[in-house]
């Protein structure tokens, strides 16, 4: 029976990331506020009718009538209300999702309006007031435990304005998608050491550890450690100069990031640390670059590739 109800649900309220509540999609209930209002005028009545009392008739109907304009009211503040998601910022499993909902209103002053989940209690409700032709912000969080893209939870909007008698909702399926990358290791493991790529200039030697060593001419303040004696010995015959060594980087130093390299077993284990490494990888504003079984990712930095790199992690197969 909750599967049928459920299913009916969505096929009144399609998939949108702008909604405007309507008389079709607005439901109004009594609360138990309400219910017991309704007993109260049916006692109230009774006793009226008992003892034929003029008094009590004319308090009767006037709470009745209360009522209904409160019924009334209590619909109208939702219906005509104008509901819009915001971009949904990507997040690591394990952290908050923030939600942003802006509410807009055409024509009058809405009070009272609460936005929630609908999978959770009424105590995660957050209220606002829309004023008058303009708007209001409310925003949701939840926490996703899982990497991937993900459907945005079913959302419920509602009110009980002005007396708390009827409770009016909607419900809103957001059509937009959740982006949750791995959850990085903690506390993040050491970065790989770079690869060292032959490059600079083309006057060059290696030196007995492996490190390319350039040179130019000497420099005044250059330190004397730093002269290429050898080679100064021979400009210095024929009439030259003295030479150094140029102790600045002639390899460029790249990062990869690669899956076998993790020291890790495990699928999840090892995103997670791959994604500790990009995290820090973009916090040292460094290039990098990562290799996946089938899949490989070129030597680049910055926030467009380091959402990319995230976004694969996620998007790897369980």
């Amino acid at each position: 029976m909750r599967r049928r109800i459920d299913a009916w649900w969505q096929a009144r309220s399609p998939s949108t990331d702008s909604l405007l509540l309507t008389q079709r999609t607005v439901y109004i209930l009594p609360t138990r506020a309400g219910l017991m209002f309704c007993f109260t005028l049916l006692v109230l009545l009774v006793a009226s009718i008992n003892y034929q009392l003029n008094l009590g008739y004319l308090l009767t109907f006037l709470l009745a009538g209360s009522g209904l304009v409160s019924m009334h009211m209590t619909h109208n503040t939702l219906r005509g209300l104008t509901l819009h998601l915001r971009p949904v910022t990507p997040v690591f499993a394990g952290d908050t999702a923030l939600l942003e909902v802006v509410l807009s209103s055409p024509d009058g002053a809405r009070y009272g309006i609460g936005l929630r989940l609908q999978s959770s209690d009424a105590a995660t409700l957050g209220y606002t007031d829309v004023p008058d032709g303009g708007q209001a912000s409310l925003h949701i969080g939840f926490v996703p435990t899982a990497r991937g893209r993900h459907s945005l939870p079913t959302l419920n909007a509602e009110t009980r304005f002005p007396l708390g008698l009827f409770r009016a909702w909607a419900v809103w399926r957001p059509a937009m998608s959740l982006m949750v990358y791995p959850q990085p290791e903690r506390p993040a493991s050491a970065l790989p050491p770079a690869r060292g790529v032959p490059g600079g200039p083309a006057r060059s030697r290696t030196s007995s550890g492996g490190e390319f060593e350039g040179i130019r001419l000497y420099r005044r303040g250059d330190p004397l450690k730093s002269i290429a004696w050898k080679q100064a010995a021979k400009a210095m015959a024929s009439g030259g100069e003295l030479v150094t060594r140029d102790s600045s980087m002639q390899s460029q130093q790249q990062l990869w990031l690669d899956w076998q390299s993790c020291g890790i077993g495990g699928t999840e284990a090892r995103l997670s640390r791959l994604a500790a490494w990009v995290v820090e990888a973009d916090r040292r504003d460094a290039a990098w670059g990562m290799s996946l079984p089938g899949l490989e990712i070129p030597m680049n930095q910055g926030d467009a590739h380091r959402r990319h790199g995230l976004e694969a992690l996620a998007l790897w197969p369980t």
